[in-house]
């Protein structure tokens, strides 16, 4: 099922491909800069596996934030353990007061964070059991908050494959924290649309985009695919919405950026993975077995390796920023149409 573009003039994402040439970079020394937040004063808060965030000023000088640093993170000594085990923020977003909603994908709990670093624990149950793989975090304008669970598999890694859709999708409001939609795909990053009608959903393994429509309690219904059902080559990670209603997506494994279009197309702005190492992932993916670490490992390109988010900063909104699993820096370029505000804009 497809949305489609009606009154908005020709789409500006239409011939437009990433210069690599243009690109530039933020940040040094970062570790896992897996999602990242901008505020209009040019700030960016990147999420860091030294257990917190790292907060780059608009001059570039930038400030680990954390309660308790951990220097588990080494990839050049030992990946599979760095980035399977361990403290892992990942996804991130500002509470209505400015402290830092975190979702660790490595204690597998949503935690808050004041931006002096003081953290504590706001879920890691439900039901009286542990909550999974706690992936992404997003809070609307009626200050609920919600979070996604990508599996019940621990290591992460052994959920990549086909068939497997144990992840849920919880919601923290007035009346508590519950599940409001599951059955998907290793669920990954969500966003809510310009009217916040619809919750689109990243269902990784399933290389797809799912929406479903957001009631006023806060309960989902009519799921259905937004855009193709198979996405292409690599396994979908992070999404945003452009101010056009494009939506944009990496495609992680292949090192993709992607838009879908309001009317379901996608546009392919920028490749770049390995070649040998994504054909390799997708004939393992695609065989249903679940694809070796070792696999993934030769999997990734130069500017963002395992490329996993994407994110619209600057000014007007029109500066993108990429984040990584495999990264130590995150690549910046100009995008042709300004990002959709979020709620803290």
């Amino acid at each position: 099922m497809t949305l489609i573009c009606d009154g908005r003039g020709p789409n500006p994402l239409r011939g437009f491909q990433v210069d690599r040439a243009a690109i530039t970079f933020v940040g040094e020394d970062l570790q896992r800069p897996e999602c990242i937040l901008a505020e209009q004063d040019g700030t960016l808060w990147s999420a860091d596996a030294r257990g917190g965030v790292v907060r780059i000023a608009p001059d570039g000088s930038q400030q680990v934030i954390t309660q308790h640093s951990e220097d588990h993170f080494d990839l050049a000594g030992d990946a599979a353990r760095s980035l399977l085990y361990g403290t892992l923020p990942n996804g991130l977003a500002f509470a209505r007061n400015g402290d830092l909603l975190i979702s660790n994908f490595g204690t597998d709990r949503l935690e808050i964070m004041t931006r002096a670093g003081e953290t504590r624990v706001l879920v890691d149950t439900i039901g009286g059991k542990p909550l999974g793989k706690v992936n992404f975090v997003l809070r609307d304008s009626r200050d609920r908050i919600w979070v996604t669970i990508s599996t019940m598999v621990n290591p992460w890694s052994d959920a990549t494959r086909l068939g497997l859709a144990d992840g849920y999708i919880c919601l923290l409001d007035d009346t508590g924290f519950r599940v409001v939609a599951d059955g998907f795909a290793f669920t990954n990053e969500i966003r809510l649309d310009a009217r916040e009608e619809w919750l689109y959903v990243a269902e990784t393994t399933g290389k797809r985009v799912s929406r479903l429509r957001v009631q006023p309690d806060g309960s989902l219904t009519d799921r259905e695919v937004f855009g193709p059902a198979d996405l292409g080559t690599g396994v979908i990670d992070g999404i945003a919405f452009d101010a056009y209603g494009n939506l944009w997506a990496t495609m992680i494994m292949a090192d993709r950026l992607i838009a879908i279009t309001p009317d379901g197309e996608v546009l392919e702005l920028l490749d770049d993975g390995n070649p040998e190492g994504t054909a390799a992932f997708e004939t393992e993916f695609a065989s249903g077995a679940t694809v070796s670490f070792d696999t993934m490992l030769k999997c990734g390109g130069s500017l963002a390796p395992w490329m996993a988010s994407v994110t619209f900063g600057g000014p007007d909104l029109s500066t993108v920023y990429l984040g990584s699993l495999r990264g130590n820096r995150i690549p910046a370029f100009r995008s042709p149409v300004a990002g959709l505000p979020m709620v803290h804009w």
